[in-house]
């Protein structure tokens, strides 16, 4: 089989650029549009969907909606693993999902905030939750199939880490861009009022994704790179499989409470600037863009850390960091001395370094796992071990954007839900480093490097 050049890393990378931004839509907007705060109601946002916990007494609309969203893209994952895997197509197991997945998933993006009438009403709602249902069935036939490729396309541990490292630092990129949009939409406001700045803003990024996410449809091919038997499982004998590697359990619920608090933190953002340090939305753009523009020069000495170090030494550093920083983020506005600017400055440092090596290492340690159990087992089910991962993480999301929708109404005049938020968080974060200590990595580089030696 071939090796996948440096430039071929990057045209399958510029594909998890597209996604990642359309991901990053989502995650960074949604609740922030349907569920505004009082000051962008004074700047003009309309209020589309009805408000407060009027489901069951508990939930948000929104919260739910988003919630159920995230289970049914995890019931949906192991599904879509499945067909992958034993897919029989000329063009590969994965290039044909990436192929057809790409369009749906840009255009659901968009119709997610185009609400079809201008006041609230539960027509929206319903209308949002058929969208959203429609965004997690597409995102999961993109994703799950390109994940799976990781493995496949990187023959050796080096090889892992380098495309890993490399769509780091696409999605982290197109997550960026995500954050962009206050200033793009901002500047389009005096022609198109808010909402249709806003619209007009989240139209032009989905294009722009949807031409990424067929950039390694047609420049990649795929059998030449990669020589694996379809399964002949089934989807639920598959995910049982999956889920008997323990090691692979232990990072799995590690990285469950790591997407709860890193879920919460992203979903809060724009309102831990405008609520809590009483800051214009568009600083949100600042610090998140500062954030990622500091996280990627960690990224070659993580690299090479890794290395040195292995991956398990990093990701329990960068658990213990990100704790530390969801920690303070319940503090924003209430530091004395320092300025509201500053004190938003001080999260972005801090979080940085670990947003780099969450960025990287977690999918070269999946990499690992399913090429070690490949080993062990005869069978390959590298995209199921991608999508028994997302199957779990979306269930922890799910748990966290009810937590949030529902924390945040508490003090709403104050914040205070806000600062909930962050430390529970904190204290997720903290939780998922003690399970990840577990992880026996020199079991797994043990088996993968006896099948080289």
């Amino acid at each position: 089989m071939k090796k996948l050049s440096t430039g071929k890393i990057w045209l399958f990378a510029v594909g998890q650029f597209g996604w990642s931004l359309l991901s990053g839509i989502i995650s960074n907007w949604l609740v922030y549009f349907y569920q505004p705060d009082q000051t962008s109601i004074d700047q003009g946002q309309t209020v589309f969907i009805p408000q407060g916990l009027v489901i069951l007494g508990i939930f948000t609309v929104i919260g739910a909606i988003t919630a159920f969203g995230r289970i049914f893209d995890a019931i949906t994952d192991p599904l879509i693993a499945s067909w992958s895997d034993r897919c029989q197509a000329k063009a590969g197991r994965r290039i044909p999902f990436l192929k057809w997945a790409s369009f749906p998933l840009a255009l659901s993006t968009v119709l997610v905030f185009w609400s079809p009438i201008t006041e609230t009403s539960w027509v929206n709602a319903g209308f949002l939750f058929l969208m959203v249902m429609v965004y997690y069935l597409s995102i999961t036939a993109y994703c799950t199939p390109y994940n799976a490729l990781i493995p496949e396309l990187g023959h050796t541990q080096q090889e892992r880490l380098n495309i890993s490292t490399v769509i780091s630092f696409t999605f982290i990129a197109g997550t960026a861009v995500a954050y962009v949009a206050p200033m793009l939409w901002g500047a389009l406001i005096p022609a198109f009022g808010r909402i249709g700045a806003i619209r007009v803003t989240f139209t032009g990024m989905a294009v722009i994704a949807f031409l990424c996410m067929l950039v390694p449809v047609f420049s990649i091919r795929e059998k030449e790179y990669v020589n694996t038997v379809p399964t002949e499982d089934t989807a639920f004998r598959s995910l049982a499989a999956t889920f008997r590697n323990g090691e692979f359990r232990k990072f799995v619920g590690s990285d469950i409470l790591y997407w709860i608090a890193i879920t919460m933190f992203q979903t809060g953002l724009p309102f831990f600037v405008t609520s809590l340090l009483k800051l214009p939305e568009t600083m949100t753009t600042l610090y998140f863009v500062g954030m990622t523009a500091l996280s990627l020069i960690f990224y070659v000495p993580i690299n090479k850390l890794t290395v040195r170090l292995g991956k398990k030494k990093l990701i329990l550093f960068a658990f213990a960091v990100f704790s530390a920083a969801y920690f303070y983020t319940g503090f924003l506005g209430k530091m004395t001395g320092i300025s509201e600017t500053i004190q938003g400055w001080i999260l972005t440092v801090a979080a940085a370094l670990p947003m780099a090596v969450f960025g990287i290492l977690p999918q070269a340690v999946v990499a690992d796992i399913a090429q070690s159990d490949a080993k062990t087992s005869g069978s390959n089910r590298e995209g199921m071990f991608y999508a028994a991962r997302t199957f779990a993480f979306k269930l922890g999301q799910s748990l966290s954007m009810l937590l949030f929708t529902a924390v945040s109404t508490i003090g709403t005049a104050t914040g205070a839900g806000y600062r909930v938020a962050a430390f529970v968080a904190a204290g997720f974060c903290l939780l998922g480093g003690i399970i990840f200590a577990f992880y026996n990595e020199k079991r797994i580089n043990q088996v993968i490097w006896e099948e080289h030696s």
